[in-house]
Parts: structure tokens; C-alpha cells; sequence
């Protein structure tokens, strides 16, 4: 597969899968974090997950698919390195190692941990792995012996033929995610999350 393939499809199963998942468990006070795995060969959806904080604070988006991930049977379920991982958002220092963990080599995401912070006013990402890590604004390695990260809007200016196509279904999708945090930010008082 190319990029032009992978950033079409993830957008697609953004749009089509991840976002209709978060959207309902907005209303239950859930976070706008969300992934999905797909199979590398053919670029289907294995499964996707969105986050479930109010069950356990532990199940970010990543984290809620893992869980969906590991839960199938295991002859219904692929090998991590036969997979793309993709997360809405710039995974946290909990989804990275859950990733990690979990024996996927790559992860793909759209949002960035300044997103997260200025968009989204979830500035968790980016004060944990400056407290806790001593990493100064989410330098991690994003290329190192466990996976390689994309960063979706890095992939989509390289295209020429459709970046303007990728760029308003992003703008779109942007949006989408703008008033489902709007929504969060005014639901989150009434649940007991941790760093809400």
C-alpha cells in the first residue's frame, strides 16, 4: 500500500468508524480520544475502539481497542505486525507503551499533542511527559527499536495529486472533533475522571 491508500482510508475510518463511536460515548463523559488496527495487506478494519474512561480511567481510545483487539479469538485475530495501529490523537505516554506492549511496529495518528492541548483543552499529554519523563514538549523518539509513528498531516503534505481533498476532509473532521470537545468540556464536571 502508499500513502496516498493509508491516508485515505485511516480518514476513512475516522470519519466512518472511529467518530461515531466517540460521539456516543461523549454522553457518558468520555474523552474524544479514539484508534482503530487495520490489516496492512488489503488496509481493512480490524477493529476500532474510543475511549471509555468512565468505566476505568485506564481505557483511553488506544487502550479500549487494545482491550477489543486482545479480546478476539485468537484465530479471528492478526498478529500486531500484520497491523496499522491509528489513533485519532497523538497517543500519551500510557497509549505508547500500551502499543508497545502490545507488539505493534508503527502507529499512525492526526491530531498532535499541541491539537490535544489548544484545540481540545486536554493539556495531560504534554505536562505528563514533561513532569514524569523530563521529555520538554513530546519529543519522544518517534522513530526507535519498537515502531515508527506517521504523523498524518506530514504524510498528507507530501501529496500533490490530492493533498487539497485530504486537507478538507481533515478541516471536516477537525471540526467534527471541535464540538465534540465542546460537548466533553461541559459534560466532564459531572463525572469522577482523573485529569479531566
Amino acid at each position: 500500500m502508499n500513502n496516498t491508500e493509508i491516508i485515505s482510508r485511516m480518514l476513512s475510518v475516522m470519519e466512518n468508524d472511529i467518530l461515531p463511536l466517540t460521539k456516543k460515548s461523549i454522553d457518558s463523559g468520555n474523552k474524544i480520544f479514539g484508534a482503530a488496527i487495520l490489516l496492512k495487506s488489503d488496509l481493512s478494519l480490524v477493529i476500532a475502539g474510543t475511549n471509555e474512561e468512565t468505566k476505568n480511567p485506564l481505557f483511553h481510545g488506544e487502550v479500549s481497542c487494545l482491550n477489543k483487539f486482545w479480546a478476539l479469538p485468537s484465530k479471528q485475530r492478526p498478529k500486531p505486525e500484520e497491523c496499522l495501529f491509528l489513533s485519532t490523537h497523538e497517543p500519551c505516554s500510557l497509549c505508547l507503551s500500551a502499543i508497545t506492549w502490545s507488539g505493534f511496529d508503527n502507529f499512525y495518528y492526526l491530531f498532535s499533542y499541541e491539537d490535544s492541548r489548544d484545540e481540545f483543552s486536554i493539556p495531560h499529554d504534554l505536562n505528563i511527559l514533561k513532569e514524569v519523563f523530563n521529555c520538554e514538549n513530546g519529543n519522544y523518539n518517534t522513530n526507535n527499536a519498537y515502531w515508527k509513528s506517521f504523523y498524518l498531516m506530514d504524510l498528507i503534505y507530501l501529496e500533490e495529486n490530492r493533498r487539497t481533498e485530504f486537507l478538507n476532509r481533515v478541516k471536516k473532521l477537525r471540526k467534527s472533533y471541535c464540538n465534540i470537545s465542546d460537548k466533553y468540556q461541559t459534560l466532564k464536571d459531572k463525572h469522577n475522571i482523573p485529569l479531566d
